[in-house]
């Protein structure tokens, strides 16, 4: 998977999938937008480890909710490499609930960052990625495709940006654009570690996670980033309208 020449545009690059992704598209030869809120630094920490490395990448900052800011991130690839090939649609919220438990403020969150934020991104980046047969890749979620306890407004936002990808990948496949998701399933990112970290009993809560995938261990940031490279590389030229499933065999 060779993107030299290539730029992409990764959100939520902050830490997690979004970094590994980063990571490995600048490894494979890309020059790399880091989208982040950047709000603790940790998507300048992102960039500092790509160009330590010998890797070009620049920081585009703010939340993907706002049309603003996604204008300013695909301006951000366009004066800074000249083109945008690749836009990687990471940038996720989670927070826990049933319909009736799940507070208006997280419902409105969630909707923003996972539904909005997809929408705004490919609107703001479309224009360039016809211009060079690009790819959108957008993160769903094992969730939008199984049921999962005291998760629903969080999965019917995953269930849509599976949705936003079948329509989106009919829309421009005339234009040459292809559009991929790829739903990882329950992955050892820093976020969860912390969740795990902070529980009562945190031996127990990382075995209950644990305990839903059949491989009987978590995911790693890097293998889900491997995937999202493969739905935007060369090899999968072939490839719009899918949903890479890569979750332990939660689904199977």
């Amino acid at each position: 998977m060779d993107f030299t020449g290539r730029a992409v545009l990764v959100t939520g690059a902050g830490a997690g999938i979004g970094r590994a992704a980063a990571e490995l598209f600048a490894r494979r030869g890309a020059s790399v937008v880091v989208g982040a809120t950047d709000r603790s630094g940790r998507g300048r920490e992102t960039v500092e480890r790509i160009t330590a490395g010998g890797g070009r990448a620049v920081l585009a900052t703010g939340d993907v909710g706002d049309s603003a800011t996604a204008r300013a991130a695909v301006r951000t690839a366009l004066t800074s490499f000249g083109r945008l090939d690749v836009l990687v649609n990471n940038a996720g919220l989670a927070a826990p609930g049933t319909v009736e438990t799940t507070s208006e403020a997280d419902i409105d969150a969630m909707l923003t960052v996972n539904v909005k934020g997809t929408v705004l991104m490919a609107r703001a980046a479309l224009p360039a990625l016809r211009e060079t047969g690009g790819v959108i890749v957008n993160v769903g979620s094992v969730a939008a495709l199984k049921g999962h306890v005291d998760r629903a407004v969080y999965a019917a936002s995953k269930g849509a940006v599976v949705a936003l990808t079948k329509s989106m990948a009919t829309d421009h496949v005339g234009e040459g654009v292809r559009v991929n998701c790829v739903c990882p399933g329950t992955t050892l990112t820093p976020a969860l570690q912390a969740k795990i970290d902070q529980a009562p009993d945190p031996a127990a809560m990382e075995a209950q996670f644990v305990g839903r995938q059949p491989m009987g261990r978590l995911g790693t940031p890097e293998e889900i980033a491997g995937a999202v490279a493969y739905a935007a590389s060369s090899e999968a030229a072939f490839m719009t309208g899918s949903v890479l499933v890569i979750d332990g065999g939660m689904t199977m």
